[in-house]
């Protein structure tokens, strides 16, 4: 995490301003609000006014005290005609600089789904406050573990978490509809007003900019980034969590081939490799199978010899501590799904589908597939209860709406894949709901524009 902090820095613009705007947890008196309109008061509904409720907050660092700027608030975005259509909920983290100061990086984040609040990365990553479920176990019940996180970005950067339309705080306003917001160019519109609007209230315009987004999220800060700076917000950095930027991945034989060093890994963990050899040594070796022979025998198709296909699942075997006659049974194609109630069955256990190390047990033992996720069975409850009582009780936010972690109901098979690009509408492959996510540790940081 610290790594990803320095990295920041480094790529942070050295530009400087001689008499910077106002910056931090007080808006730009300049960008003026408008009153909200009258609502029926028996109905919950967002308010078009914007709204920021900011409190001073501190917490132990590395051996020294950070102090800042919490501020839970919403934005209102409009559409090219002024009307105004979402007010999207965030929570930023920000640390005054000095007048003739250079300017502080500050990074958008935001969560995947599509249709994930930011609850996850806010609450469970790089936010100054998190959740403690860094074992995996199941979370006790309340009162939940909420402490300090020694891996936030905010002495490097500030910080804004963003939540997508229809999530968290966030909602359609005016004559919105909430499926004018379920879709590719749809969702990179809404983002991208939000951000250039938050650049706007608090002044930020000539400070570094980065965003980070997870899962889906990955997909979204790869397209935003083009269309903020088609809109003339100019990027420092994207750092990419979870990075799912070809969905072909996650299909046919390619996925196959990209799954089994996970696999590998997993049967490591779980005590199903003999000897247990090095961990980053033996996951070599199942990705050279992988990519070598493995990939060769599945390109083969009809015409692997069943000489081969026995071969290849006694290696498969080997690596991903399955037998050689359930990989044949399966051609040697094990799916994610099919691999998480396989691999432990002889003990009635399936393993996590984000964080493999979690486990759990299922009624029927003779099942395909999983019917639950071990690891979001045990750490929700935990995330929500503990993200409701950090901003309704300690921050002290006042809102008539209650937070929803995710909409993946609401948005159900209703997202627009296609989007438009170059003058041209093009698809994206299709993007299941199982691929819906909290974070995980895997992350890279590339330049905008790659």
């Amino acid at each position: 995490m610290r790594s990803i902090a320095l990295a920041l820095a480094l790529l942070a613009a050295p530009a400087l301003a001689a008499d910077p705007p106002t910056a931090g947890d007080t808006p730009n008196p300049s960008a003026k609000t408008e009153a909200a309109p009258k609502v029926d008061p028996d109905v919950a509904a967002a308010s078009v006014k914007e709204d920021a409720q900011p409190r001073k907050r501190s917490i132990p660092f590395h051996g020294r005290t950070l102090t800042y700027t919490a501020t839970p608030g919403t934005l209102t975005i409009r559409n090219d005609d002024g009307a105004p259509t979402a007010s999207i909920f965030y929570t930023a983290y920000t640390i005054d600089t000095a007048r003739g100061a250079r300017p502080r990086p500050v990074t958008f984040l935001f969560n995947g789904g599509p249709g994930s609040s930011t609850m996850w990365l806010h609450m469970g990553s790089f936010g100054p406050m998190k959740v403690d479920a860094s074992l995996p176990e199941m979370e006790r019940p309340a009162p939940f573990r909420l402490a300090p996180n020694p891996d936030t970005l905010l002495d490097e950067t500030d910080l804004v978490f963003i939540d997508a339309p229809t999530t968290g705080l966030s909602r359609p306003l005016g004559k919105a509809e909430p499926k004018d917001f379920f879709g590719v160019d749809k969702d990179l519109d809404a983002f991208s007003r939000a951000i250039q609007r938050y650049l706007t209230l608090y002044g930020r315009w000539n400070s570094p900019k980065f965003i980070i987004g997870e899962s889906y999220g990955t997909t979204r800060a790869a397209g935003l980034s083009n269309m903020l700076a088609d809109r003339g917000v100019q990027l420092n950095g994207i750092v990419l969590v979870s990075t799912v930027l070809n969905f072909a991945d996650f299909s046919g034989d390619q996925a196959a081939i990209n799954f089994l060093p996970t696999y590998a890994a997993d049967a490591w963990y779980h005590g199903k490799i003999a000897d247990k050899p090095d961990l980053m040594t033996f996951v070599g070796q199942a990705r050279e199978f992988a990519r070598g022979p493995y990939a060769s025998a599945l390109q083969k198709g009809g015409a692997l010899s069943e000489a081969e296909k026995a071969s290849t699942a006694q290696q498969m075997a080997h690596l991903t501590g399955l037998s050689s006659e359930y990989i044949l049974r399966s051609n040697l194609r094990v799916s994610p799904d099919r691999f998480r109630r396989e691999l432990l069955r002889d003990r009635r256990q399936i393993i996590g589908r984000i964080d493999s190390r979690y486990v759990g047990t299922e009624a029927d033992a003779a099942g395909e597939g999983t019917s639950y996720d071990p690891q979001a069975s045990s750490i929700s409850g935990a995330f929500v209860g503990a993200l409701n009582d950090y901003l309704f009780r300690d921050l002290g936010y006042k809102t008539v709406l209650s937070y929803r972690p995710n909409n993946y109901a609401g948005i159900g098979n209703d997202w627009d894949l296609k989007r438009r690009s170059s003058g041209r509408i093009t698809r994206s492959a299709t993007w299941r709901s199982s691929h819906r996510s909290p974070p995980t540790s895997a992350m890279s940081i590339i330049p905008p524009g790659t």
